[in-house]
């Protein structure tokens, strides 16, 4: 992976909460890989996986703290000492938060206000934190403008959308640093594979290589701007250690530019994976958006964000991981 700052970390601690989970463990093991004094992950294991611990738990200046972003007293814990915060713990899924908007709302709301109104009490200097293309709704032009939204089409989008209104209060009241990043479809290697809401691409990949259904919701022209963990990384790096105050509180669309259907997404695994396996087509979902395409300029002018591996390399990589996960299994 590339080096995405400048300055010395090796006097700085940071906290990176879901950081046994997919984007916060790729951003955590940056971190300890370049030097942090301390690199301290808050999950409670709901989404998280103790092989992705297993990658960090190599650095000396890794610290694992289990708990639940919904108490109080666990984040303040979490957040003693620390310089920097990287919130990423959150439920994902939209068809999981229509089934269950009350959880959702407790994690991912109210989760974020305990982890926001900790950071002010252990007077962090800047908080990051994951949002999502899900809060653009039905707003139906192309490509996204970070101020151009929709109405929400689940309580996942809601929850989303009202962390980004608890922020901007938490910086205008409080006078915390805060930055929120809109991600666009994110994948790579360590992703969830397994369980009813696995991401996309592992499962076209264990689907193919297993010759168990892969479905498509819809026709699968539904189309998707693809973005590869490492861009997430260099963006929430950039965000935390930045120096340009312009920057500060506001939110970025964090994805490629570019955008490719399912389908297509569908026959590159194959392709790849030299299979002639087809996919079975279903229902559409519902709150599912049905074209996303980011304008990134915010992120490049403010944040000197610029992708480094773009859809098809990435997608490469991912599925060269996922096949050698797989193929003992064969």
């Amino acid at each position: 992976m590339d080096i995405f700052h400048n300055s010395n970390i090796s006097g700085d601690s940071f906290l990176v909460t879901g950081g046994a989970g997919f984007i916060g463990g790729h951003i955590a093991e940056y971190l300890l890989r370049n030097g942090a004094a301390k690199v301290r992950v808050l999950d409670n294991m709901a989404n998280g996986f103790e092989s992705n611990l297993d990658v960090l738990k190599q650095y000396p200046a890794f610290e694992f703290m289990e708990g639940d972003i919904r108490n109080f007293d666990t984040c303040m814990k979490a957040c003693t000492g620390m310089d920097y915060v990287n919130h990423q713990a959150a439920l994902g899924s939209v068809p999981r938060s229509i089934a269950e908007p009350v959880y959702f709302t407790e994690v991912n709301v109210g989760g974020f206000a305990n982890i926001l109104k900790a950071a002010v009490d252990n007077k962090v200097k800047r908080l990051v934190y994951a949002s999502s293309s899900s809060v653009y709704g039905d707003e139906p032009s192309l490509p996204k403008l970070e101020n151009k939204l929709g109405n929400c089409l689940s309580p996942y989008a809601a929850t989303k959308k009202t962390n980004e209104l608890y922020a901007q209060v938490f910086a205008d009241v409080y006078g915390l640093e805060l930055m929120g990043f809109r991600y666009f479809n994110i994948f790579g290697p360590r992703q969830d594979p397994d369980g009813a809401y696995a991401a996309v691409i592992p499962l076209f990949v264990k689907g193919i290589m297993k010759r168990t259904p892969v479905f498509i919701n819809g026709d699968g022209e539904q189309t998707r701007d693809f973005t590869f963990v490492d861009n997430a990384v260099q963006v929430n790096i950039k965000g935390m250690l930045g120096e340009n105050k312009a920057a500060l509180n506001k939110v970025y669309n964090v994805a490629v530019g570019e955008s490719y259907s399912v389908n297509y997404l569908f026959n590159a695994c194959r392709d790849y994976l030299q299979s002639d396996f087809a996919a079975t087509h279903r229902d559409p979902r519902a709150g599912d958006i049905r074209n996303s395409l980011a304008d990134i300029t915010q992120a490049k002018t403010l944040l000197g964000y610029s992708p480094t591996k773009r859809f098809e390399d990435g997608l490469k990589e991912t599925i060269e991981f996922f096949k050698q996960r797989y193929a003992a299994e064969i």
